[in-house]
């Protein structure tokens, strides 16, 4: 399969090219590294993207970000952090992909655990990750040609817990290899429509 991973250099992507190289075409794309470059928060810049790579089989979105925060001094250019980037962005690469993918391809998107279990400063990140997995829910039964579309919904990864685990206490950690399991289930399986979460 011709596979794009976006965001294929970070914490996410990063194993989930390594779970898929060996067997696909990966196409890395990063905001300034990889074989093309993207900003997903403009629907432009995503159409030039797709322009570039062509048609493929199978698009990973591990890239989206929100603001943590006390919930008490928030406010709603914070909010709309991640309501352009993690939410719009993964659904503009649907919206936008969906001309480019080719028959019975697939679409896997990265939410987060804290869409069910929710942690102090993290309500932006709770609301985008539960918009994603209704958003790719109500997908599934729409999309037409056979596409598919499924959500890794991973733990905080053992990889960010020196970032974030500050954020997370009593969380168990997941390794990036298990998230990228999952996400290899999305694209070599023919589920959809379906939440992958990985505890």
């Amino acid at each position: 399969m011709r596979i794009i991973v976006i965001g294929a250099t970070g914490t996410v992507g990063k194993p989930v090219v390594a779970a898929l190289q060996d067997r696909h075409e990966i196409i890395k794309v990063g905001s300034k590294s990889g074989d093309h470059q993207v900003d997903i928060k403009d629907s432009g810049s995503i159409r030039k993207l797709f322009e570039k790579t062509g048609r493929f089989d199978a698009l990973v979105s591990c890239v989206g970000k929100v603001h943590f925060g006390d919930f008490a001094k928030l406010t709603e250019a914070e909010v709309m952090i991640g309501l352009k980037d993690k939410l719009m962005g993964q659904v503009n690469l649907v919206l936008i992909g969906r001309d480019y993918a080719n028959d019975n391809g697939s679409f896997t998107l990265t939410s987060g655990v804290l869409s069910h279990d929710p942690i102090r400063f993290g309500a932006c990140a709770s609301m985008v990750n539960g918009a994603l997995d209704c958003f790719v829910r109500a997908a599934a039964i729409e999309l037409p040609r056979g596409l598919r579309i499924n959500v890794v919904s991973p733990g905080l990864l053992d990889e960010s817990a020196g970032a974030l685990g500050d954020y997370f206490r009593g969380h168990e950690t997941v390794s990036g290899k298990r998230a990228a399991n999952a996400f290899a289930k999305s694209v070599e399986g023919r589920l959809t429509g379906q939440v992958f979460h990985v505890l």
